[in-house]
């Protein structure tokens, strides 16, 4: 993973058409000719379905750039104080800092997506002359104690105050409806397609003689979580820590605790929608903190949990997820485009998209550019940056410019980077993933199997789960299940026969080859499936399907079985990555190998600090 970036590490044999194509979809948006970049008055890339995320017209201008496309390096167009690759949180971030710093300066975002907000994404829908909102990538503010001085300030400076969530995010709704967990069992591992609900809510007997399971299968399961003994018997804590840290959870289950095969199956894809990876990658320590799900049997006789988040709840959340906390950022730096003053009033505000970019205003976000070479001119005093906009190049002239992109697009862009430098970048392979909002018209269904949420043991989606219950201004959660409701579905391609970062590059591949037929067929499938004794039918209940797909998604994780130990902070490839190369600094959740907006925020200080001191 240390040798030099190639092609195939950032297309993983994606074939892409370039020339023609890559103006194609941004014809279809604006028309075929101009080269302005005003957006039109009824622009809104919320409001779209289908497939989002990393649209078609977001990713292949890059993708032929890595495969060897050029464009023609002007003289510059325009010349600004600073230029940010990348308008999600970090780059937004980046741009908040620097201005913060200097007042007057002139500051230009460039994304090649059709929104701002990187991965934190917002999706709406019309039901009934209602709006209703969905997340379509970046979640929440995971425990925002943790956060960093810099990025805990940086909430309070655009509106948030994270408290008020404790009034605004009802926690005790699913359980006081008694809703739990239930296990839609797969028929190539079982015999039969089985929902079985109750997990984690039914005694564990009661639950295992409802499954498929074998008898065995169903003894090893109850034995697991029942049984009062200590799978490492003679070990300290202190042993058992290290020994769990460096062993796998399957191998913990299958090793010492000795369940039937089939229960090994039922745990596998249990943590995809986190870890991304199946369960004999992930070191059996960290099943201490994880509980999504209902719990998970064989460790609690054997050493004490590690803690997790403590005392504080997952629940600083927005209706559209971070979604919110990038409107807010923007907000700050162009108050025209969000219109409104408060936290609460921004999750109901439309965003102009007419202000982001007006040629009068000192900070600019201007949207669907990507950028292609960025290089420091003859006496290294600035940097020319050159984007692909509506399929015409155009040069700006920077004084500093913050990389707040992938990790894994920086060396295609900075020709001046060492060898060592492209290496450290090129180590972090992001994590393909895809977020899928199911509009349905009420989730009676769901209270009905007094179900909040449906694992898969072996399926497409690993689940469906109901919306976080949180209400916040004007925007009301449908806290009846007869209310209309978004469902979350979550994907990530699995493979049995491939570990460690290839199987998260042969999954972009498989991602960006899948259409969205594809997606539409399993969430009906699975659907029917889960709520089809409820009454539900896919052709009827469904109102509207969007994919959020991300090809490149969570940022690399560090902390799985094959990566290695390093001497030093200093020896991590990305911190390596992250050194600046002239006026050329680089932020983004990448450079800590850590897909949270905490990093995303810090990394975005570190940047401009690294700039404004240099």
């Amino acid at each position: 993973m240390k040798d030099k970036v190639t092609r195939r590490d950032f297309l993983n044999g994606t074939r892409v058409a370039i020339g023609a194509s890559l103006l194609s979809p941004w014809a279809e948006v604006f028309g075929s000719s101009g080269t302005d970049f005003t957006l039109p008055p009824d622009y809104y890339p919320p409001a779209a379905t289908g497939m989002r995320g990393s649209h078609d017209g977001a990713w292949e201008t890059m993708h032929a750039r890595v495969n060897g496309a050029s464009w023609p390096i002007s003289d510059p167009e325009e010349t600004v104080d600073l230029v940010v690759v990348g308008g999600g949180i970090s780059g937004l971030a980046a741009a908040g800092f620097y201005r913060n710093e200097q007042p007057d300066a002139r500051i230009l975002v460039l994304d090649n997506h059709d929104d701002f907000g990187g991965h934190a994404k917002r999706n709406e829908f019309q039901v009934g002359g209602d709006t209703h909102i969905a997340y379509g990538g970046t979640e929440s503010i995971d425990t925002p104690s943790a956060y960093s001085e810099v990025s805990r300030q940086m909430l309070v400076d655009i509106g948030i105050d994270v408290q008020r969530f404790y009034d605004y995010y009802d926690q005790d709704l699913y359980d006081s409806m008694g809703l739990s967990y239930a296990i839609a069992y797969d028929s190539a591992t079982y015999g039969e397609r089985s929902l079985v609900r109750g997990y984690g809510s039914r005694p564990w007997e009661e639950f295992a003689a409802d499954t498929p399971m074998s008898d065995k299968a169903k003894a090893d399961f109850v034995r697991a979580f029942t049984d009062p003994v200590d799978y490492l018997p003679g070990m300290n804590r202190e042993e058992k820590v290290s020994l769990l840290s460096r062993i796998s959870y399957r191998t913990y289950l299958e090793d010492y605790v000795k369940v039937d095969h089939q229960v090994l199956e039922m745990y596998q894809r249990w943590g995809m929608s986190y870890w991304c990876v199946g369960m004999d990658e992930v070191p059996a320590i960290y099943i201490l903190e994880y509980t999504d799900g209902g719990g998970l049997p064989g460790l609690s006789h054997t050493v004490s949990r590690a803690g997790g988040r403590g005392n504080e709840p997952y629940i600083f959340h927005f209706p559209d997820g971070n979604a919110s906390v990038a409107r807010l950022m923007v907000r700050n730096l162009i108050p025209e485009a969000v219109p409104g003053t408060t936290m609460e009033d921004s999750v109901t505000a439309r965003v102009d998209y007419t202000q982001l970019d007006r040629e009068d205003a000192q900070t600019r976000i201007r949207l669907n550019s990507t950028v292609v070479n960025a290089e420091h001119i003859g006496n290294s005093n600035a940097v020319d940056v050159t984007y692909v906009h509506r399929g015409n190049a155009y040069t700006v002239r920077a004084k500093h410019v913050v990389m707040a992109c992938y990790n894994s697009a920086i060396p295609y862009l900075c020709p001046e980077l060492s060898e060592q430098q492209r290496a450290g970048l090129a180590y972090n392979v992001k994590v393909p993933l895809t977020y899928t909002k199911v509009m349905v018209p009420h989730w009676r269904w769901f209270a009905d199997l007094d179900t909040r949420y449906v694992f898969y043991t072996n399926d497409f989606f690993k689940q469906v789960e109901l919306d976080y219950p949180v209400s916040i201004g004007d925007y009301q959660f449908g806290a009846s299940p007869d209310e209309p409701m978004a469902l979350h579905m979550c994907y990530v391609p699995y493979f049995d026969d491939i570990q460690g970062p290839e199987q998260w590059r042969a999954g972009r591949r498989r991602l960006l080859e899948t259409p969205f037929s594809t997606f539409e067929h399993h969430v009906r499938d699975q659907l029917d499936q889960a709520l089809g004794g409820a009454g539900f039918d896919a052709e009827r209940d469904i109102t509207a399907i969007t994919v959020n797909r991300w090809a490149h998604g969570y940022s690399y994780s560090p902390d799985l079985l094959w990566e290695p130990e390093y001497a030093s902070e200093a020896e991590k490839p990305w911190v390596v990555g992250r050194q600046p190369l002239g006026r050329i600094t680089i932020a983004n959740s990448d450079a800590d190998a850590a897909s949270n907006t905490n990093s995303a925020i810090s990394n975005a200080y570190r940047a401009v600090r690294e700039a404004l001191d240099a």
